[in-house]
C-alpha cells in the first residue's frame, strides 16, 4: 500500500500520465489530491506544496477519463474549504495562548483598532484574493481566526474562492488536451513556475521592506541648524 502511495506521489510530481492511467490508481489520486490540497490550504508549512499545478493535473486527468469530474471537482473545493476552516481555527487557538497574547498585548490599542477595521472591512476579500496566491492562503484564515469573529461570513467566502479557484485551475487542466502539444506545454509550464515566481516575489517584498526598516531605524538624526 505504501509503495502504491509512493508510486503515484511521484507520479503526480512529474505529471506521469503512464503511471496515473494504470487501472486502480483513481482510488489513491483522489485521496491524495484532497489530503495535498487540505494540508496546503490549511497548514503554514506545507506551502510549498505545488497544489496549483495538482488541481490544474486533475483537470487534465478527468479529461482523459482518468479521474470523473463530477467526484473530482468537489473533492478538491471541500478539501480546499476544510483547510481554510482549519487554518481560521488555528487562528483561535493561538489566540488564546499567553505568548500570543502578551504579544498582542504590547501592540498598542489603537494600533490593534485599525488591524480589526481593516479586516472587517476588506479581510473576507483578502481571504477571497488569498485563495489565488500560494503561501497566503493558510495565513489569511488564521489571522482573521485571531481577530474576526465573524464565522458565518468566513464560511461563504471561503467556499466562494475555493469554488472559483478549483474551477479555473481545472477548468484550464480540462482543456489542456485539446490544445496542441507546443501551446499545452507552453501552459503547463507557466502554471507551474506561476507559483513559484508568486512566493517568490511575496519574500523578496518582505525582505525588501523589512531591510529599509531597519536601515529607517538606524538612519542617524539629522541635527538642527
Amino acid at each position: 500500500m505504501f509503495e502504491a502511495i509512493q508510486e503515484v506521489l511521484i507520479a503526480l510530481w512529474h505529471q506521469d500520465f503512464d503511471t496515473l492511467l494504470a487501472p486502480g490508481s483513481a482510488v489513491l489520486i483522489y485521496i491524495i489530491v484532497a489530503v495535498l490540497i487540505g494540508m496546503e490550504s490549511g497548514f503554514l508549512p506545507a506551502a510549498p506544496l505545488p497544489c496549483d499545478s495538482v488541481v490544474v493535473l486533475v483537470g487534465t486527468l478527468a479529461a482523459v477519463g482518468v479521474l470523473t469530474p463530477a467526484i473530482a471537482f468537489p473533492l478538491l473545493i471541500i478539501a480546499a474549504s476544510v483547510g481554510s476552516w482549519l487554518a481560521f481555527l488555528q487562528g483561535r487557538w493561538l489566540n488564546k495562548l499567553p505568548l500570543v497574547q502578551s504579544w498582542l498585548d504590547k501592540v498598542p490599542e489603537k494600533n490593534m483598532k485599525t488591524v480589526d477595521a481593516l479586516l472587517r472591512q476588506h479581510g473576507l476579500v483578502a481571504l477571497f484574493a488569498a485563495r489565488f496566491i500560494p503561501g497566503v492562503r493558510s495565513i489569511v484564515p488564521m489571522m482573521m481566526g485571531m481577530r474576526v469573529k465573524d464565522a458565518p461570513r468566513f464560511h461563504y467566502f471561503c467556499w466562494l474562492s475555493a469554488t472559483l479557484w478549483v474551477c479555473l485551475l481545472s477548468g484550464v487542466g480540462f482543456l489542456l488536451p485539446s490544445l496542441p502539444d507546443t501551446l499545452s506545454r507552453a501552459v503547463t509550464m507557466g502554471l507551474m513556475a506561476a507559483p513559484v515566481i508568486t512566493l517568490c516575489a511575496a519574500i523578496m517584498t518582505a525582505l525588501t521592506w523589512r531591510i529599509r526598516k531597519l536601515l529607517r531605524g538606524n538612519k542617524p538624526p539629522t541635527s538642527k541648524a
